[in-house]
């Protein structure tokens, strides 16, 4: 009983604590100066969350088998495998069972059903792109023909570099190399990728303030990395001017940029002030933030993934 209850709480703490760790990151102001880190962090609460709503249902459901949590899996898997089945189990460990099954399900349909969205888009617009831009050579990137200050990234194994022709007017060459370099530090960092699990996250749960939050300030973070990424090789003050003309610009965006969706990244469309701030007087943090941050991302991960492994291992012994 004592095994059962220590693993129930394992389980159980980044649920509780998801919400609560979500708006307190959140508002953090050391996540802008480490945004490597906070994404990290980010993405180790989202999955110890999963995992252990997953586990905790485990745990219930083979709480009548053993009175030691990994044999109790371990029994349960032995009696599905070899005939037996759910023997054993109540209506309560049944009803445990189901919602941990079901809770898998529902976020691997989302999650599938947000990757076959979010490709399909890609390759809507890479052709809407490769039909209506020309290719520029001079910066590797494609140059819609309109007045519209327009610059973005549609990531994937055949990335585009998408310019106005609005904003090679708008920009010095120094703003445009830093501008082209945030959105080929979007594609080369696979940016999409890391957000990718918060929309389905917030498909999957949209009741959910937290995975709201979460998505929001993700975005923010993978453009602050981009950001930085820029400002090393073309310097912060332009790329910190470009922003502030784009910005200027988007009361009247286009269609590419006013809605470039989970797999393209538009450089004015998220976070502008707070990216603004950081590019102009940033700071950086002390070495033991990032570490902090890695060292909380990996105990969060530890208790649920223990709860899940231990029967494996227990196995195997």
């Amino acid at each position: 009983m004592i095994a059962w209850l220590v693993a129930a709480g394992v389980a159980l703490l980044p649920v509780v604590l998801g919400d609560r760790a979500a708006r307190g990151l959140a508002g953090a102001a050391w996540t802008h100066r480490s945004p490597r880190a906070a994404l990290a962090l980010w993405q180790a609460i989202g999955l110890a969350a999963g995992l252990g709503a997953v586990g905790l249902g485990l745990v219930a459901a083979v709480a009548p088998l053993a009175a030691v949590f990994p044999h109790g899996a371990h029994t349960l898997a032995l009696q599905i495998v070899s005939g037996p089945g759910l023997d054993g189990l109540g209506p309560v460990q049944l009803l445990a069972l189901t919602w941990s099954a079901g809770l898998m399900s529902w976020l691997l349909i989302h999650t599938v059903r947000t990757t076959t969205r979010t490709i399909r888009e890609r390759r809507r617009q890479r052709l809407l792109v490769d039909v209506v831009a020309d290719h520029s050579p001079t910066h590797d990137a494609y140059v819609l023909p309109v007045a519209e200050h327009v610059a973005y990234c549609v990531p994937g194994r055949h990335r585009r570099i998408v310019l106005s022709r609005g904003t090679l007017e708008l920009l010095s060459p120094q703003e445009l190399q830093a501008v082209l370099g945030h959105e080929r530090a979007h594609a080369r960092g696979h940016h999409d990728l890391a957000l990718l699990p918060f929309v389905a996250l917030t498909h999957a749960f949209p009741w959910l303030a937290c995975s709201r939050t979460a998505r929001q300030a993700v975005a923010v973070l993978v453009e602050m990395i981009a950001d930085d990424h820029a400002g090393r090789a073309h310097g912060t003050l332009p790329l910190a001017r470009a922003l502030v003309r784009m910005a200027a610009s988007a009361s009247s965006p286009g269609p590419a940029a006013s809605s470039p969706g989970p797999s393209a990244f538009a450089l004015a469309d998220t976070g502008v002030v707070e990216r603004l701030q950081r590019l102009l007087t940033e700071r950086r943090p002390p070495r033991w933030v990032p570490a902090a941050a890695y060292s909380t991302a990996g105990l969060l991960l530890s208790g649920p993934m223990t709860v899940l492994i231990a029967p494996l291992v227990c196995v195997t012994l």
